[in-house]
């Protein structure tokens, strides 16, 4: 299931819808299909490479920001994966662009919000290698003064599913209770919290790494120009809501 789902997530990158749809264009022999296809793969191309439609949507659907007070605090935060990328050249891994999770999630415990960390983020690569993110997000803590002892880590799980499982199984085999704070991107926590509910584990949320804040500075760059980062916005978005229909259809939320 879970090397089907991330083959079935490729044709639902609108890049592939275009790209079919203009080759379809070129190897019709109809002027008029022709015409309309080709039309239709600029309309196409418009509609998802607009930066304004892809805000108001990712605005609509993203979690908003969570303001903590100083005196709230959780006997554990949950880290979710998803925020380092592994090399093969040199067999190591970077903080890629989702990396204010693990910022957040710093600041949270040096602030004295969380007790422990509950790092759930395995190898979610189809291809298999011998690669942690969960031991290596763990090293990092620790460079930055977070004990050892404070940090569990879960390397086994593939996605978000098993991330839920798996967290609720060091929290019962730890008895690390409640209260617990949830933390990922702002787009991945309507999906997240889904699973985590279903497997026992009613955390609050902690929405970092925004996507749709901080725009509209630029009107040409943020409202007109196409962008191809609003096509990379839209996978992204695709792919939270099939998960979350995957996650109905399954009953796994």
């Amino acid at each position: 299931m879970f090397v089907l789902l991330k083959l079935l997530l490729y044709f639902f990158r609108p890049l592939i819808w275009i790209v079919a749809v203009f080759v379809y264009a070129l190897l019709t022999e109809l002027a008029k299909r022709k015409q309309l296809a080709f039309r239709a793969g600029v309309g196409l191309l418009l509609f998802f490479t607009n930066p304004f439609i892809i805000e108001k949507l990712l605005h609509a659907y993203e979690t908003p920001p969570v303001q903590l007070a100083p005196s709230q605090k959780f006997n554990a935060g949950i880290l979710l994966g998803g925020l380092v990328s592994y090399s093969p050249a040199d067999r190591t891994g970077y903080f890629n662009n989702a990396s204010d999770r693990f910022i957040q999630t710093a600041l949270l415990y040096k602030q004295g919000h969380i007790n422990n960390i509950i790092v759930a983020a395995g190898n979610g690569y189809l291809t298999k290698n011998d690669f942690s993110e969960a031991a290596f997000i763990k090293e990092q803590l620790v460079k930055l003064g977070i004990p050892a002892e404070k940090i569990y880590t879960d390397g086994a799980s593939r996605n978000t599913l098993q991330n839920a499982q798996n967290a609720k199984q060091i929290a019962d085999a730890n008895k690390i209770t409640g209260p617990y704070l949830l933390i990922s991107s702002a787009m991945h926590l309507p999906r997240a919290v889904l699973v985590f509910r279903k497997a026992g584990i009613n955390a609050s949320l902690y929405p970092c790494d925004f996507l749709s804040r901080g725009s509209g500075n630029n009107f040409l760059d943020d409202f007109l120009v196409p962008s191809p980062l609003a096509l990379s916005r839209w996978e992204n978005l695709i792919k939270e809501l099939v998960g979350i229909l995957t996650y109905k259809l399954t009953g796994s939320a």
